[in-house]
């Protein structure tokens, strides 16, 4: 039971704001996007982020429908599968052979048999309140090792002492929405919503201090900058409980791609 009812006006306040700024995360790789269509081309650029994300937002619709009361959870989780799966059909109309098998691979490893067997298991094997346990803390887990991936960028950070690949806004919103799942779920007494996002919080205001930090230094050189690198900032938001911060720059033309822009799994 909820130390409020899900009709407390605070849960309506803290729940659509987290479904708006989870939005404008899940928009983010919007112009990574018309990049490709323009070129007609990947460019380098991973589907990692985006079949990563769609997972995430499969767990979390899921445990949206087995437990009651979270509709909020089930609306952004929705909206978060149909984005992921267009951004996915575009990086296929566009990559090479290749990193379409890749990606292949991915899905079906991650999304079609992961998602499988955590349904089977948890249907099965579990009933009532042991499910919703079960399926909550799956959920935790997979949340907390996605708002883990930012330390390789903090790392970056540090070491580089270039903010390049950590863009303030990205980090800003990402810190925004997790402090909004936040609160919905401590207004809801839902510690599987709650949990994970403490731990983005922390991780989003140490990328803030680091960008006012390092913000006056100069950018990298083109000799100091990784050959390639993977955007995991999308899937630091409770949805993606995404999505992960890196440089939201596409690449130049006639430099080797270095990353993927971010999309927020919030929740």
């Amino acid at each position: 039971m909820g130390m409020f009812s899900i009709h407390h006006p605070l849960v309506f306040v803290f729940g659509p704001l987290g479904n708006i700024i989870s939005g404008m995360v899940y928009l983010a790789p919007l112009p990574t996007f018309v990049r490709i269509c323009k070129k007609k081309s990947t460019e380098g650029f991973h589907s990692i982020p985006y079949v990563i994300a769609l997972f995430s937002a499969m767990v979390w619709l899921y445990y949206a429908v087995v437990k009651s009361g979270v509709y909020l959870i089930f609306t952004i989780n929705a909206i978060g599968c149909l984005i992921e799966t267009i951004y996915i059909a575009l990086f296929f109309a566009y990559a090479p052979k290749n990193a379409r098998i890749q990606t292949l691979k991915l899905l079906g490893f991650l999304n079609f048999g992961g998602f499988f067997w955590i349904f089977l298991l948890t249907h099965f094997l579990f009933k009532g309140s042991s499910r919703i346990r079960v399926l909550g803390w799956i959920c935790v887990a997979f949340s907390v090792s996605v708002f883990a991936a930012p330390l390789s960028i903090i790392r970056q950070v540090i070491r580089t002492k270039s903010i390049e690949f950590m863009p303030f806004s990205l980090s800003f919103f990402l810190t925004l929405s997790v402090v909004m799942w936040f609160f919905y779920g401590i207004l809801l007494m839902d510690l599987y919503i709650a949990l994970p996002n403490t731990l983005g919080f922390l991780f989003g205001m140490v990328q803030m201090v680091l960008y006012v930090y390092y913000k006056n230094n100069k950018k990298l050189t083109e000799e100091q900058k990784l050959p390639e690198h993977v955007d995991v900032a999308k899937v630091s938001t409770l949805s993606t409980s995404e999505g992960h911060p890196v440089s939201s720059s596409p690449p130049n033309s006639d430099t080797q791609p270095n990353q993927v822009q971010p999309s927020e799994d919030a929740n």
